[in-house]
């Protein structure tokens, strides 16, 4: 739904002392895109799992706790990172989480049969 003209002047004028009492910020903010944070995070997801593997092999033999740590820290990056890839590809929106895995595990179910 539209705004209106008043609704739209007021935030302009939002807009506009915004802009004037933190220029750092708004320019930040204006700049700031979905894809550039979701490039942020894939890559400290993609250090996440490197970190995993290497505690992984450095400690399996000696420490199995310790290694476990570094497998699951694995298992959740790369987990991450798929649902951030997923999300950056349009996949997930409007049909992700469970709801959207149980509607295509039905879709699925009826093609077969």
């Amino acid at each position: 739904m539209p705004l209106n003209e008043r609704e739209q002047r007021i935030l302009e004028e939002i807009e506009r002392q915004f802009y004037e009492q933190d220029p750092k910020l708004a320019e930040t903010v204006a700049k700031t895109t979905l894809e550039s944070v979701s490039r942020k995070w894939q890559r400290l997801a993609a250090v996440g799992f490197v970190v995993g593997l290497v505690v992984m092999f450095a400690f399996f033999t000696r420490y199995t706790v310790v290694a476990l740590s570094g497998f699951i820290v694995m298992v959740v990056s790369a987990g991450w990172l798929a649902m951030n890839l997923r999300r950056l590809r349009g996949e997930g929106s409007g049909s992700g989480g469970l709801a959207g895995w149980a509607d295509r595990a039905r879709q699925r179910w009826r093609r077969d049969r």
